[in-house]
Formats: C-alpha cells, structure tokens, sequence
C-alpha cells in the first residue's frame, strides 16, 4: 500500500460496532492493484454529522451497516434502484459532492439468484424477517417468484414484510417439500447459536435449494447438511464476499475477478 500522502482517497464504513472485514477486504484488493486509495473503518453516535463529514471532505465512499441503514435516506442526494427495492442503504459513492446511495446486499443477492439460474416457479420459504431478510424477499420477487412465504415467530414483522412485497407470512414452516429454503436468522452463527439448525433434516432433505445467509462460518450446519444430501446450495459467504466486490467497483470504478474477490474475500475473514 502507498505511504499515506496528501492525494490518497479515503473510503470508510460506518457502524454501530466496526469490524476488519470491510477494511481488510478493501486494502488487500487497493495493495494488489496499485491504487492510492486506503479505507477505515469509524463508528459514530452523530449520523447526521458523518454524511456531511462524507460530502465535505470528499471522502469517496461509505460503506453503511446497522443501526445507520435507513438514517441516512435523508441524508443523500440520490437512491439507486437497489436501494428504493428495500428502502435500506449499505453503500454511499460521492460523486464530486453528490452523494448517491445503493444497497450491494440486494445486488448481490438478485446476482446470486441469477447466477444459479433457479426457476421462478420454485416455491421459496424464508425463515426471518429483519433487514436482509428483505433484501432476500425483494430480491426472490423481482426474479419473477410468486410463491414466497416469510416464517417468523413475530406476526408483526413478519406479516409488514411479506405483506409489503406481496407474499404471506406464517409463524410455522410448512411441511417439507421441493422449496428454496432461505435462512436469514442468525441460527448457525459463530457464538450461542453456531451448532443450531434453521431447517430440520426433513425440511432440507426434499428442498430443491438450501440458501444460508449466514456468513460466519462460511460453512454453517445448515450449508453442510445440505452439501451432505446433494443439495445446491448458495451460501453466506458468496454473499459477503459479492456485495463488498459491488461495493469495491462502484468506488474505485474498477473491475475485479472472481479470483480476486475471492482472495479478497479469504485475506478478510482471518479477522474474524
């Protein structure tokens, strides 16, 4: 990495308790690449003051995790469509003084679900109902699916959620059958939760695709059992390691390769 010096573009990431994963993931691509850019990672208790901090010295980019994800809407000057999908932002570009605000965990998600080339027709079941599992329902129903149900123990946010992208909620799973079954609890975590299963053996046995938002471990008890029943799978990690690369792009104004971001990706999760 360049020494720091006058000319060097700052990134940085805002939230409640800042980890190294963004910071290490971003200075590892910066080094290998040449770049004279460096990222920090910052909390704050003033959100307010940060983004006018963001546009008035020019920092280039802000990454944006909990509690700041639907504060700062009012903050910048612009929404893309990723963000106006879940009305949340994860990403800000400072565009000469124009702030313009993005969310790359739906992107990454909508990619993933693209990528894996899975048929609209497939009856998906989403287990959670807080912010990313929005950014999963929004993403499942601008795919084209139809048939999406939202479990979560909590009739309120899980009845607001599928209501609001037009699907429904209920507070059991249903039987087993052939559904993409979607983890966005943080059962199978690292820490109390990590020997947890979201879906019981039946459930993953007869699914037709077992997607774990969970990025930590990247093989969480969920991912194994299904690799272990022949199941495909898209995991946590693909997730993590996508929207960083989406957000990497949109600041540099570069493109990386799959190898790269998955360098990137290997070097950052030794922090954790």
């Amino acid at each position: 990495m360049p020494i720091l010096n006058k000319d060097m573009t700052l990134c940085i990431s805002l939230a409640a308790r800042p980890s190294n994963l963004g910071t290490r993931f971003h200075n590892f691509l910066y080094d290998e690449l040449g770049l004279n850019f460096i990222y920090k990672a910052f909390t704050t208790e003033d959100i307010e003051g940060a983004v006018r901090g963001v546009r008035a010295l020019g920092i280039r980019g802000c990454s944006v995790s909990m509690p700041f994800k639907e504060a700062v809407i009012p903050l910048v000057d612009e929404l893309d469509a990723s963000a106006l999908a879940i009305e949340s932002v994860n990403t800000i570009v400072n565009d000469g003084g124009k702030l313009v605000a993005s969310n790359t965990d739906y992107e990454a998600i909508a990619a993933l679900i693209a990528e894996h080339d899975i048929r609209p027709s497939l009856p998906v079941v989403v287990r959670g109902a807080g912010g990313m599992a929005k950014a999963v329902v929004a993403a499942f129903r601008d795919a084209g699916f139809a048939e999406v149900t939202v479990v979560a123990r909590n009739e309120g946010t899980g009845s607001a959620l599928a209501e609001k992208y037009g699907f429904r909620w209920q507070a059991v799973d249903p039987s087993p059958g052939p559904f993409a079954l979607v983890n966005v609890t943080p059962l199978g975590m690292t820490g109390a939760d990590e020997g947890a299963l979201s879906f019981s053996e039946e459930h993953v046995a007869a699914a037709e695709l077992v997607f774990d938002v969970v990025a930590f471990p990247a093989e969480t008890p969920l991912i194994r059992l299904a690799r272990a029943r022949g199941v495909p799978v898209i995991t946590g990690a693909a997730v993590a390691a996508l929207q960083a690369a989406r957000q990497f792009e949109k600041y540099t104004g570069m493109s990386i390769t799959a190898d790269q971001v998955e360098r990137a990706a290997a070097f950052s999760r030794q922090a954790v």
